[in-house]
């Protein structure tokens, strides 16, 4: 089953690491970038500004936003496989998913621009 994972394309940041993962994964996951896109929109639910807020897939039929959407698209890259092990254990997981929010907050602010 494929997993779509929607990422921010306008974001240097976002782009530089989604990028970095196409790399090393195959095409059992499909890469929409979330940008002027509002099929996104209605295909996850999620308004613009959820969408630009944090990082979301569609993993077995469920949209998963945030630090478990991470913890899924490491889950079905090979090289990354490991660290969706480690963040699984609930302690690092709860570390992992507070920096996220605070980085993703940040980036939120500086792409906050595009809603407009």
């Amino acid at each position: 089953m494929q997993t779509k994972v929607f990422f921010n394309n306008s974001c240097n940041i976002c782009r530089a690491e989604i990028n970095h993962y196409k790399k090393h994964a195959d095409e059992t996951i499909d890469w929409v970038d979330i940008s002027n896109n509002q099929d996104a929109e209605a295909i996850t639910s999620k308004s613009k500004s959820e969408l630009l807020r944090r990082l979301h897939v569609i993993h077995e039929g469920e949209v998963v936003g945030g630090a478990k959407a991470f913890i899924i698209v490491w889950s079905k890259i090979p090289k990354y496989h490991f660290l969706s092990k480690i963040f699984k254990f609930k302690p690092l997981f709860v570390m992992f998913h507070y920096l996220y929010e605070i980085i993703a907050f940040f980036l939120y602010l500086k792409n906050k621009k595009q809603l407009k």
